[in-house]
């Protein structure tokens, strides 16, 4: 209970009205006591003040002698119910010679046999010395009695008796006990009324305090729609107006870095490169759905997993310790998983108290780059040997002739066909680089016409069937169509064409067959060439169309051809709007399909 600041706050009034309460009580009843015995002691020194200025009998000397004088004046002095009278001759032995309290029989006893009287007090009045005192009653019922002995002198200033009074003080402590009593009511009604008010100023003081403990905890847990009503000026309004203020700046705060956020994890989730985030032992901290990819650890958890110890797999130089020897971090390094190819950057990020606190790691996807520069060097390593073969060959030939050939016509002649032939064949192949460049950069002048595909066949059909017989093979074509007419440029589809018959008859051994058909397949025209030659393994059917690529260079060579002409065939074609595919199955035959939407 205690723990609550409602109940703090109401110990703590409870306690300073207690404490202030207790203080003014105590001030005023020991004022109180002070002002009646006071007061008691003004009266009593007024009463034998009066008894000695109004009495002749006890301007004498000798008092015994005038007793009954003393006490007649006694009697007519007068005195409140409480208080009494002695009046003490000092002879030889001080004795009583009047008294207020009707009891003859103390009139003549000494002071000493007579025990109300206090002797200090008489011994110090016989002194000439006034004292007073209280006294607890002889009777033992508990009440204090006021004692007052007064000394009378004489004319030569000697003490010739004392006026000893009493006074029952009962009363005046009945009074200050009622007033105690009065006073400790009210401080017992104080303290309630302190302990009443004490729960509302504390709930008022407390109340917005656990408004504001209430939302903040609902805003601990994420909901910072919470607002709080401002209901003062005060401190307690101020922290409410506070809190407000902080809500309004924490969710424009946590909305901003939330749209961040929400940016880095989309870019983060949707960039083409892989990243990982790692830490300095190696353990995966986050990764994008390219980097999970990548590394085939798709599904599962990547808590579980250490990015060195998988890449150590793939590539021994990413290991942690010679990256963190490394000081070079914008080193590449190449990882090579399945058919893909990635390089690898990586870059260190601090922790909160400026320490390397681990790595990230960017795999760059080099697929298509690694495969375009092999294709690249293959490309020019064709081109070079392409050329080289048949300048090698003039040269040789041309060697020769200067070295006395000459001299033999029949030599001559000879060799000048030989070196003939070379030449026309780099000229076909700078030729073919040439198409393949102007298609390349779109400088090819196109001249499209409406064409009947199966007289375009049977054209194609007349030229490559002599070449046919003469390899003992026989040539089929088949039409389905009277009439099949397509807008294309008529010698650059015939080019494509026979590239396609010549490439059929040039890979297929004798005795075999090169069939020829057009059909038509909704909007488009297909025109097949289906030969049942060496075929193409199908590791080597994804390549076809690459530049200077041949399944079987050695092979391909002795057979000529410059290994561009399907290149060019599928440039021409795509221009068109077609599409050429090839299926094939190796040492059964390879069948082409040109398609290419109808007129």
């Amino acid at each position: 209970m205690f723990k609550s600041m409602r109940w703090k706050f109401i110990t703590v009034y409870f306690l300073l009205v207690f404490i202030a309460m207790s203080i003014v009580g105590v001030f005023i009843v020991k004022n109180l006591e002070e002002n009646e015995k006071q007061k008691v002691s003004s009266n009593l020194e007024k009463y034998v003040e009066d008894f000695r200025n109004t009495s002749t009998a006890i301007a004498k000397d000798n008092w015994s002698k005038f007793s009954k004088e003393i006490q007649q004046d006694l009697n007519r002095q007068p005195l409140g119910y409480s208080e009494t009278i002695y009046t003490i001759y000092n002879s030889d032995v001080p004795r009583i010679v009047a008294t207020t309290t009707g009891n003859k029989e103390v009139i003549g006893k000494s002071v000493a046999e007579y025990k109300i009287l206090k002797s200090e007090l008489i011994l110090q009045a016989l002194k000439g010395l006034k004292r007073e005192n209280e006294y607890e009653d002889e009777e033992g019922k508990g009440i204090i009695v006021k004692h007052l002995a007064y000394p009378i002198e004489n004319n030569m200033g000697e003490v010739k008796g004392i006026i000893y009074i009493t006074s029952d003080l009962g009363d005046m402590y009945a009074t200050i006990e009622y007033a105690k009593k009065i006073l400790t009511q009210a401080t017992i009604l104080a303290l309630f009324i302190t302990v009443f008010l004490g729960f509302f100023i504390a709930r008022s003081i407390t109340g917005p305090i656990n408004d504001v403990t209430v939302k903040a905890e609902k805003m601990a847990k994420g909901d910072f729609n919470q607002f709080v009503e401002v209901k003062s000026d005060d401190e307690i309004g101020q922290l409410a107006s506070m809190f407000n203020y902080l809500t309004t700046k924490l969710k424009k705060t946590i909305s901003e870095v939330h749209r961040e956020k929400s940016k880095l994890d989309t870019i983060f989730t949707y960039m083409a490169d892989g990243v990982i985030a790692v830490d300095t032992d190696g353990n995966i901290i986050h990764a994008n759905p390219i980097a999970l990819k990548a590394l085939n650890i798709e599904g599962e958890s990547i808590n579980d997993i250490n990015c060195y110890d998988l890449f150590k797999k793939y590539n021994g130089d990413l290991l942690l310790e010679k990256i963190k020897d490394n000081d070079n971090l914008e080193e590449n390094n190449v990882l090579e998983i399945d058919s893909s190819v990635y390089r690898v950057k990586y870059a260190p990020y601090k922790n909160d108290k400026n320490e390397v606190g681990g790595l990230i790691l960017v795999l760059q996807d080099v697929t298509e780059q690694q495969k375009l520069e092999n294709m690249r060097r293959e490309f020019v390593a064709n081109v070079s040997h392409e050329l080289k073969t048949p300048i090698t060959t003039i040269k040789s030939y041309t060697e020769t002739l200067l070295d006395g050939g000459i001299e033999s016509k029949e030599l001559s002649c000879q060799f000048l066909d030989v070196m003939n032939g070379e030449c026309d064949r780099m000229a076909r192949i700078v030729r073919d680089l040439l198409q393949l460049s102007n298609l390349d950069y779109k400088q090819t002048k196109w001249n499209k016409t409406s064409v009947d595909v199966n007289k375009l066949l049977n054209d194609i059909y007349m030229k490559m069937e002599i070449s046919a017989k003469d390899k003992k093979q026989k040539l089929n074509l088949k039409t389905e169509n009277d009439r099949l007419n397509i807008t294309v440029d008529k010698d650059k589809i015939e080019q494509v064409i026979l590239n396609v018959v010549s490439n059929a008859m040039k890979y297929t051994p004798e005795g075999g067959n090169i069939n020829i058909k057009s059909r038509l397949e909704e909007d488009d025209v297909i025109i097949t060439v289906k030969d049942n030659g060496i075929g193409i393994p199908k590791e080597d059917l994804d390549r076809i169309f690459e530049r200077f690529y041949r399944v079987d260079k050695a092979r391909s060579r002795d057979l000529g051809g410059t290994g561009l002409g399907l290149s060019i065939a599928k440039q021409i074609i795509e221009y068109h709007g077609g599409k050429i595919v090839i299926n094939s199955k190796y040492n059964k035959g390879t069948q082409v399909d040109i398609i290419l939407p109808i007129e």
